[in-house]
């Protein structure tokens, strides 16, 4: 096994594990690995150990790694990059919308209108409909992207009403933590806010994902009923500088 491989095998083991411990089926979680800076050799690696849903945070640095990996002189990595998902989980600014609508399979990061509304146009005129996550400011953080919980009904309801877009359901990231069980109280809120938004109508289909918990958390996160643990340092190490 590759050095990828053995710690691919772990975090999976550990998913599965907190999830029986909450009495869920570990197959509704999936693991999105986060290569933000993380070189094309290194997401090769992961693909070659059967890792098929990355997650990035710049729309330019993946679509350049997307081209590599499909001009990769192993044919194996070439077939299986053409099978990966691709997923972006950093904040999203309007005039790369048109990119993003083309390189990602779900946008985690939808915090207000006005991106849902650019996403949407492109969208249509790509003729498909994007899944997008609308990312929730949990923990109140004055310099943290997202939209209040107490608003998170409205703009889901406008985003609803948007051709092009597909909402499937919310993201946070909350505020760092001491430990894994000091994040556990932003977990289970979304978990709440959740819950209380299909409880007031609002279509289950379009609240089905819970994108929450990273490499320090994402057990905690998976017991609070996570559906996507974003993991980027327990599979990748430490992320190269900038």
């Amino acid at each position: 096994m590759s050095g990828f491989a053995e710690r691919l095998s772990a975090v999976r083991a550990r998913i599965d594990a907190a999830a029986r411990r909450a009495g869920r089926d570990p197959a509704e979680v999936r693991l999105v690995a986060v290569s933000k800076l993380q070189p094309v050799s290194a997401l090769a690696e992961a693909l070659l150990a059967g890792q098929t849903c990355f997650g990035e945070n710049y729309v330019q640095e993946a679509v350049a790694k997307q081209a590599a990996l499909a001009e990769h002189p192993d044919p194996a990595v070439r077939r299986a990059a053409a099978g990966a998902e691709w997923h972006l989980v950093g904040p999203l600014q309007r005039n790369k919308a048109r990119d993003a609508v083309r390189h990602f399979a779900l946008v985690h990061s939808v915090d207000r209108e006005s991106l849902g509304e650019a996403l949407a146009r492109r969208a249509e005129a790509e003729g498909r409909s994007l899944p997008i996550l609308v990312q929730v400011n949990i923990s109140g953080e004055a310099t943290k992207a997202g939209v209040a919980p107490e608003e998170a009904a409205r703009l889901i309801e406008r985003l609803l009403d948007l051709p092009g877009l597909s909402v499937r359901g919310l993201m946070a990231i909350p505020a760092p933590a001491s430990s894994p069980e000091a994040a556990r109280a932003p977990f289970a809120a979304m978990r709440q806010l959740r819950d209380r938004l299909v409880e007031a109508g609002l279509p289950r289909t379009a609240l089905a994902e819970l994108s929450m918990g990273m490499s320090d958390d994402f057990e905690v996160a998976v017991e609070e009923g996570a559906t996507l643990v974003r993991v980027g340092t327990a599979l990748f190490g430490q992320r190269p500088p900038k």
